[in-house]
């Protein structure tokens, strides 16, 4: 297969020229530096094995539109349709005016190629080098800040858990070890060959038959642990035998009768679903709730790039990534980090031992506004607020300030009710205005 080579000879419709300042950001960093940062051979090592070898698209378009894809947030066929209609687009591409796009499973398969490439992150770690290089990116502050990755996963009970683990466990045995997954089904006391997904029958109405099923469903997962024990596991089955040993315990408990019964309490790290292990519930705030992962994020917000981004499980703090998250900067002189929830630190001290005064950007005043909490020994401690971290009407009525201009202004309200509503008035009035008459 032939390969995709970008062009070197500009046109006269070029859409840099037509667009000229109007073309800022990251739009401008890849028109100036799109083609030293991606040059024809950079998805090379990606395509050694393949029988078909590489695309003909050049790998500046490739990389470009998947930069561009994340930055705006599109999906693969709104990507491509871009890379056609607009010209911003176009010009970091380095392609002309009116140039044709690509089919949108081309991205599919370069995004799972560089997933099990040596090095997944080159787009993000090259375009931060060029930016660097080209002073872009300062080195003054940073913002942190976090969002939540939703998944595409179903969040599963605890019966279906129990029955799913141990069916992807049966599945990966008969796969790997089918005479050791010939003794696991032995060992199975249900009435069930585990093979359909979803729940099992039963008479949910009854309490005593769900009971009777979760202590069934716990006996066959603690029967199936004890087959396995001593025997040597690796790669897919020991992964789906951990699972069933944590699904086994993570949300029930036996009562004083031998029976297994779902425990009213959640486990501190909970599986909220066999099919993608790694998820958790997590909270942005009191009522806004989700299941996935948290993306914690390093932004420049003078060149607005993004320097770092951890991806961690949904019920992960927001003040646990952030040494990770400034890792780059560990040799760096006091540099004021600013978040939402964070606020800011001085980095001259280590992050447990962080507990100086919040302070502004070099240059700046004091902060209008306060943070809610302060940073110590690792922890946010929060001053005691109301739910969304303000202070509750009633507090806020109460403050000092407010007191006596809210206190002058129910009192006269409260006399214009009267019969002798303008005599009072008068003397409220004046006595508010330190009236010296009585």
């Amino acid at each position: 297969m032939a390969l995709g080579r970008s062009k070197v000879q500009p046109r006269f419709e070029d859409p840099r020229s037509l667009l000229g300042d109007r073309l800022r950001g990251i739009y401008l960093l890849l028109a100036e530096h799109g083609a030293a940062m991606f040059a024809d051979d950079y998805f090379a090592d990606l395509y050694k094995s393949s029988k078909l070898g590489r695309p003909t698209i050049p790998a500046r378009v490739l990389a470009t539109v998947m930069l561009l894809q994340s930055h705006e947030g599109l999906s693969d066929q709104e990507a491509c349709d871009r890379l056609e209609r607009d010209l911003a687009w176009q010009a970091a591409a380095g392609v002309d005016v009116g140039a044709e796009s690509f089919h949108p499973t081309t991205l599919v398969g370069l995004r799972n190629r560089l997933r099990g490439s040596a090095r997944p992150r080159r787009l993000f770690e090259d375009t931060k080098a060029a930016a660097a290089e080209a002073g872009v990116l300062g080195n003054r502050v940073r913002v942190l800040d976090s969002t939540p990755i939703y998944d595409a996963v179903a969040t599963q009970d605890t019966i279906t858990q129990l029955r799913s683990a141990i069916r992807k466990l049966l599945r990966a045995l008969d796969q790997r070890a089918p005479e050791l997954a010939a003794k696991v089904r032995s060992v199975l006391t249900r009435d069930d060959d585990y093979a359909e997904p979803g729940k099992p029958s039963c008479d949910w109405d009854d309490e005593a038959a769900r009971e009777k099923l979760v202590d069934a469903l716990v006996r066959d997962c603690l029967a199936v642990l004890g087959v396995l024990d001593g025997e040597e596991l690796d790669g897919a089955v020991a992964d789906a035998a951990q699972l069933v040993a944590i699904v086994a315990g993570q949300d029930v408990e036996q009562g004083d009768d031998g029976i297994f019964r779902i425990a009213r309490r959640v486990a501190k790290d909970r599986i909220i679903s066999t099919v993608d292990v790694e998820a958790r519930h997590g909270h942005k705030s009191h009522n806004r709730r989700f299941d996935g992962y948290k993306a914690h994020l390093s932004v420049d917000p003078d060149a607005e790039l993004v320097c770092e981004v951890i991806v961690t499980p949904a019920n992960t703090h927001d003040a646990t990534p952030v040494e990770d998250l400034l890792n780059e900067h560990a040799a760096d002189e006091v540099k004021p980090i600013r978040d939402g929830r964070l606020r800011l630190w001085d980095r001259r001290d280590p992050l447990p031992a962080r507990r100086r005064r919040l302070r502004g950007r070099e240059g700046e005043g004091r902060p209008r506004h306060r943070a809610s909490g302060s940073l110590r020994q690792g922890r946010l401690q929060r001053r005691p607020r109301g739910r969304s971290g303000h202070l509750s009407r009633r507090q806020h009525r109460c403050h000092p300030h407010r007191q006596g201009r809210l206190g002058a202004r129910r009192l006269r309200f409260a006399v214009r009710r009267l019969p002798v509503a303008d005599l009072v008035h008068h003397l409220v009035v004046g006595a508010h205005r330190h009236d010296p008459r009585p």
